[in-house]
C-alpha cells in the first residue's frame, strides 16, 4: 500500500495525542493514527489523512483499542485533540492550508 505524504511525514515527529501516563514520548515510534468516525470510514475505507494525528506507538495502541490502559471514550477524546494539534502544526509549517 502506497503511503501519502502526510503519512510519511508523521515518522519521527512528536506525539500530538499525548495521553497522560500512556504516551511514550518516543518520536521513533510515531505514525499517523487515523481518527475513525461514522460517515468518514467503513469497511475497506480509511479516513482521510487530514483526520490523522501524529501518535506514538503506545498512544496509537490506546486509540485503536489494542490496549485498555484508558477507557475508549478517553482515548477518543485525546485522539481527536491530537488530530486538531496535528492539523494546527501542519498549517503552521505550511504543509496544509486553512
Amino acid at each position: 500500500m502506497k503511503q501519502s505524504k502526510l503519512t510519511k511525514a508523521a515518522r519521527g515527529r512528536e506525539c500530538q495525542v499525548r495521553i497522560p501516563g500512556v504516551c511514550n514520548g518516543d518520536p521513533n515510534t510515531t505514525v499517523l493514527a487515523h481518527y475513525r468516525m461514522a460517515g468518514t470510514c467503513g469497511v475497506g475505507m480509511k479516513p482521510n489523512d487530514l483526520q490523522g494525528a501524529h501518535a506514538c506507538s503506545t498512544c496509537h495502541d490506546a486509540c485503536d483499542g489494542r490496549s485498555n490502559i484508558v477507557d475508549r471514550e478517553t482515548a477518543r477524546q485525546y485522539h481527536a485533540e491530537g488530530v486538531m494539534r496535528t492539523q494546527a502544526l501542519l498549517i503552521r509549517e505550511g504543509v496544509i492550508a486553512a
